[in-house]
């Protein structure tokens, strides 16, 4: 693994993930041995907006139980259950990270759906599958921790069938090298954060053959759903479970950090949709 893989990994590798999810289970009320997917939702959707950020993308999309899905940098495996229970599709998720995929693998036995969703350790930059594999493939948080756009854009074209399709959403910076206040959710440091310009995304799909077919920023929508968070941490405490649990005892300077970024006009999250020329 390049040692810039190695230090991503480490930024997410937490100690005993599955034991500290089970006890907040408990204490949010859920069966620790058999949760309802939905139990999860509070931890396994780890990127801005949670599970209706994942809806707002998923609904632009056609997927249904024939369409063989790529979920990239997978985390917990929230969004690869995600579809696989609520639009019928066998889910594969990668990611770099040998605790998150430990843990997606838990998860989804401990949910009964360790038929239709399956995880593996891969790079995004050397996917494991070989050409024309998938109908979909999505990507939530992922490049912000990729350098190299463009071997990302090349591997995910490569593994799609002709007229696939790449959906994603990541925070994007208004213009090259943005100043960044560390820590922040996807590093702690800026030897790993790697926030690209809208344009860098769209000229490295174009490269590796993709036609871009929708575009939207977020940042209106990610300040609105951190307002909420806020005051309900406010009123009630940090919840048991919780994307806190992911991020260390660093979690609240995090995303505070972040949320002024996407106020300063720094960054801001946006959604992109890429077809794969048929």
């Amino acid at each position: 693994m390049p040692a810039i893989e190695d230090k991503v990994s480490a930024h997410y590798t937490t100690e005993d993930l599955i034991g500290r999810i089970k006890a907040a289970l408990v204490a949010a009320g859920a069966n620790p041995l058999a949760p309802r997917p939905e139990d999860l939702k509070p931890v396994d959707e780890f990127h801005t907006g949670g599970i209706v950020a994942t809806d707002d993308l998923l609904d632009q999309l056609e997927i249904s139980s024939d369409t063989l899905v790529l979920d990239i940098g997978a985390g917990l495996g929230g969004t690869a259950r995600h579809i696989a229970r609520t639009r019928g599709a066998n889910v594969t998720g990668v990611d770099l990270t040998d605790a998150f995929v430990e843990t997606a693998q838990q998860l989804s036995k401990m949910v009964g759906m360790a038929q239709s969703t399956a995880f593996r350790r891969a790079s995004v930059l050397d996917l494991c599958f070989t050409a024309d594999s998938f109908d979909l493939a999505t990507m939530f948080h992922v490049g912000m921790n990729v350098a190299d756009k463009a071997t990302l854009m090349a591997e995910v074209h490569r593994v799609l069938e002709p007229g696939g399709v790449f959906a994603l959403f990541d925070v994007m910076a208004a213009a090259e090298d943005p100043a960044l206040a560390f820590p922040l959710p996807w590093a702690e440091s800026a030897d790993v954060s790697f926030v690209a310009t809208p344009e860098d995304y769209r000229a490295a799909a174009r490269a590796a053959g993709f036609v871009q077919v929708a575009e939207r920023a977020r940042g209106d929508f990610a300040l609105d759903y951190f307002a909420q968070v806020f005051r309900t941490i406010e009123a009630h405490g940090m919840p048991p479970l919780g994307i806190h649990l992911l991020m260390r005892d660093t979690a609240p300077q995090k995303l505070r950090n972040y949320v002024a970024a996407i106020e300063s006009g720094a960054v801001a999250p946006y959604e992109m949709i890429f077809r794969k020329a048929g």
